[in-house]
């Protein structure tokens, strides 16, 4: 049986343009476009109708750094892939990028397989593969080349975490190398683990074990420099480099830098970094442990030079890397020994609604949000023209949002799996109201209606950047 929405009366919004127009959707696809009130649009007709009267009509967001159900510091992240999609699709976002994880001398297949195994027939939106390495050799190498052609065309590595993730500068190179010849995305986590590990035990050495010295230990010059060193090695392999998470003004001057010489060279940052600092992990009585994450949080003083990158594009995207870990039981694992606090924050839910609360305060425009949300996530991962924009053949993932609705963060209302929002009392203007997945409505007028194995796995192209 053939399906017919019709969308009528929003302003619709995408990357490239605003213009008020109806959105004709058949079979899971964006079937048409046609102005509000034209003979065309006047001219169809439809199952079901949505008026978007006063409401705009957006792509769905693209988190392209997600992490379900992450082992991480003895415990796990608190969302499923059930819970953090549903929560997802709550805040307006339509398709997630997770990464699947390799143990240290296992095969990257058997860390995919796994991940694959724990989304399937979970999510209730679509979702992606990022691979992360964590040990690089000839065997991995090999398989990096056989994972691009399955449609996962992206690796993280990390400067970070010796012992678990860490890769040496010469692992990365040579990672780098694989992907400079089969098309790959190398994503870096880019801080100076060795050195941090010194401060770290040094901080803990002299008392200092509360979760503010989280971020003082992590230095803006670590990050500054892993990000400096990973743009030299991604020069000197030839290949394309995506810095995730970026925090800091210095890191935001090195990608400026080096994207000034022409290098293809990107960066992300998240809300977190945007909205929250160490004021945050400074909050008493442990309070401060439901901000740790890495990179850390900053000086409130580092924002502007984010916003400034998010306009000038220097930096690309804002993903949520969206790891949640209950305050209770979880974040609690490091009272007294603040490097046993697992890092990770929520925000799978937020990210939206805040990037919105960005245009109203005037830091970027209505165009740039859905640019920075659902266009450049999905060119950037290979997804663009199926998800990120509304155009006839993409997929109907679209949201009707009501930019005059106020609303208060809290984890009184929040549908993520965890006990507190990194957000509580925050009032922000904007709000989801309706959300269609592949056409299917799975938020109706703020009501759930979507269903866990709605959503499909999407294997990816290569980075679209690249291709143009």
């Amino acid at each position: 049986m053939s399906t017919r929405t019709l969308i009528r009366g929003g302003l619709v919004i995408t990357a490239a343009d605003e213009t008020h127009a109806d959105v004709l959707i058949e079979d899971g696809r964006i079937a048409a476009l046609a102005a509000h009130g034209s003979e065309q649009a006047a001219s169809w007709t439809a199952d079901r109708i949505i008026d978007a009267t006063d409401k705009y009509v957006i792509p769905g967001g693209v988190d392209a750094h997600t992490h379900m159900e992450l082992p991480f510091g003895g415990t796990f992240a608190s969302d499923t892939f059930e819970t953090g999609t549903r929560a997802a699709a709550w805040g307006g976002t339509t398709t997630i990028v997770d990464f699947a994880v390799q143990s240290q001398g296992r095969a990257l297949r058997e860390g995919l397989d796994a991940w694959y195994a724990k989304a399937d027939g979970q999510c209730a939106i679509d979702y992606a593969f990022h691979m992360i390495l964590s040990d690089v050799n000839d065997r991995t190498l090999k398989e990096m080349d056989r994972l691009v052609e399955e449609g996962i065309t992206s690796f993280k590595l990390f400067m970070a975490y010796p012992g678990v993730f860490y890769s040496d500068d010469g692992q990365i190179l040579r990672a780098m190398q694989r992907a400079a010849g089969n098309g790959g995305l190398i994503m870096m986590h880019a801080e100076n683990g060795i050195a941090i590990d010194v401060l770290v035990e040094q901080a803990l050495q002299r008392g200092e074990t509360d979760p503010r010295y989280h971020g003082e230990v992590r230095k803006v010059l670590l990050e500054a420099e892993a990000t400096h060193r990973a743009i030299q090695l991604a020069r000197v392999a030839g290949a394309p480099l995506y810095v995730v998470h970026v925090s800091a003004e210095e890191a935001v001057a090195e990608l400026a830098a080096a994207r000034d010489k022409g290098l293809p060279v990107f960066g992300e940052t998240c809300p977190q970094y945007l909205f929250l600092s160490t004021d945050n992990l400074a909050e008493p009585d442990f309070h401060g442990a439901k901000y740790v994450c890495s990179t850390p949080l900053r000086p409130r003083e580092h924002q502007a030079a984010l916003w400034r990158g998010l306009r000038t594009d220097d930096l690309q995207v804002v993903s949520t890397d969206h790891c949640p870990f209950c305050f209770v039981g979880q974040k609690e694992l490091g009272r007294g020994d603040f490097s046993k606090i697992p890092n990770g924050l929520p925000g799978v839910e937020n990210r939206m609604d805040l990037l919105h609360q960005a245009v109203v305060d005037g830091h970027i425009t209505r165009r740039r949000w859905i640019d920075i949300a659902c266009a450049a996530p999905a060119r950037m991962f290979g997804l663009y023209g199926k998800k990120g924009t509304l155009a006839p053949g993409a997929d109907a993932d679209v949201v009707v949002y009501d930019p005059h609705a106020e609303q208060t963060l809290s984890a009184e209302t929040h549908h993520m799996n965890v006990d507190y929002s990194a957000y509580e009392g925050k009032r922000v203007r904007g709000q989801v109201e309706t959300v269609l997945s592949r056409g299917e409505v799975v938020v109706d007028q703020r009501k759930f209606t979507g269903r866990a194995g709605h959503g499909v796995y999407t294997p990816r192209g290569t980075c679209q950047y690249l291709n143009d």
